[in-house]
């Protein structure tokens, strides 16, 4: 039941706003297919972005993808917990440790253990739109944690000038979702893997800015 709620919402509603309505494109969607379980790590710039993600899941992946955000944002009363859980299939962190009820990392963690997958937003809030902000550790200490698990790098471009932090109504711009093949992390200390992410998503990047490019020279 829960898989076919979200898949009337993020399979057919959503799909038919972002790509129809907000005109989001796609690219190498198809590595997502033969993966169980993964960690996407992606830039982040609009409250879009987990709408993208979550619309690029399969069937059966939705229900066990969990994407991660804030829980004094999304999860400042018990109904706006509930219906991030309801609509996002969120889990909901705090980010000031003075607030904390649980150690954010372990309940990323309990979700892996279970088998589930996680979508990351290591800059940790939404920055300047074109604009990739410094990760954080996180991702770094969940990968040395489970280094079995691949993590599979998403670039995003067009989603923070399409709906801007703060703002509430859309602005017409060529968005895309880029995603990269999946890797198991080749380091082992916490800050060589964020950088090894970080490196992977700025790569994305620079293909797509190259790409762009060429096309535009033809």
């Amino acid at each position: 039941m829960r898989a076919f709620f979200l898949w009337l919402l993020y399979g057919v509603l959503m799909r038919f706003f972002l790509q129809v309505i907000v005109g989001v494109k796609y690219a190498h969607k198809h590595v997502l297919k033969e993966q169980k379980q993964f960690i996407l790590v992606a830039n982040h710039n609009s409250h879009l972005d987990t709408m993208a993600l979550m619309t690029a899941l399969s069937f059966w992946q939705r229900p066990k993808t969990h994407p991660v955000a804030a829980g004094d944002y999304f999860g400042g009363t018990r109904f706006k917990a509930y219906i991030s859980y309801l609509l996002i299939n969120a889990i909901l962190i705090r980010r000031k440790k003075d607030q904390a009820e649980a150690d954010p990392i372990e309940l990323m963690s309990e979700a892996l253990r279970n088998g589930d997958s996680l979508i990351l937003f290591p800059e940790g809030s939404r920055g300047e739109p074109e604009k990739m902000q410094e990760f954080k550790k996180g991702v770094g200490i969940l990968l040395q944690r489970f280094p079995h698990v691949p993590y599979i790098p998403v670039y995003m471009k067009g989603m923070g000038k399409t709906l801007p932090k703060g703002e509430t109504l859309l602005v017409p711009f060529d968005c895309y979702v880029l995603f990269g093949n999946p890797h198991l992390s080749k380091e082992t200390e916490v800050e060589g893997i964020v950088n090894e992410v970080a490196e992977e998503v700025h790569l994305l990047k620079e293909l797509f800015e190259r790409e762009t490019m060429e096309r535009s020279n033809q």
